[in-house]
């Protein structure tokens, strides 16, 4: 029987991008997303919730990522579910559900982010090469470089 595993959210970022490099020199982005929920008791009280979810970029979506996403900044993504684990040095098993990236799409005005995290100024034509939208497809087959 065929199964479905799809994540799709909008949130904000809780930290900046960390980028690094596997030892085949492939980028890896590592950051959170935070997400709201809003609902009614019976009582006719609203009440709302936030969830953090971890999420994990490959190869050109991680550096796009890395260049253009900041904290608080509002994005669409779409990936997939995957769960790694590992033995800490405890000796006790921990595992971690993380959102491996697909799709991508930034809610917000585009433009670099300069290294003291201000925002450069956009320019008055698209530039080549920045997508508003990203796409990567993944196998779930990366290497593990955590």
């Amino acid at each position: 029987m065929r199964s479905v595993n799809k994540v799709i959210i909008i949130g904000n970022l809780t930290r900046d991008p960390e980028l690094k490099q596997t030892q085949n020199g492939q980028s890896v982005a590592t950051f959170g997303i935070a997400t709201n929920r809003e609902w009614m008791t019976s009582n006719k009280e609203r009440k709302t919730s936030a969830e953090f979810h971890e999420v994990v970029a490959w190869a050109h979506l991680a550096e796009i990522c890395h260049k253009y996403l900041r904290k608080g900044k509002l994005v669409y993504l779409e990936g997939y579910l995957k769960t790694r684990s590992w033995e800490a040095e405890t000796g006790d098993k921990k595992f971690r559900t993380e959102i491996v990236l697909q799709d991508m799409i930034m809610l917000e005005k585009r433009g670099a982010v300069s290294e003291s995290g201000e925002a450069e100024p956009l320019s008055s034509t698209p530039e080549e090469g920045i997508p508003e939208e990203v796409s990567m497809g993944g196998d779930g087959n990366q290497e593990n470089v955590f």
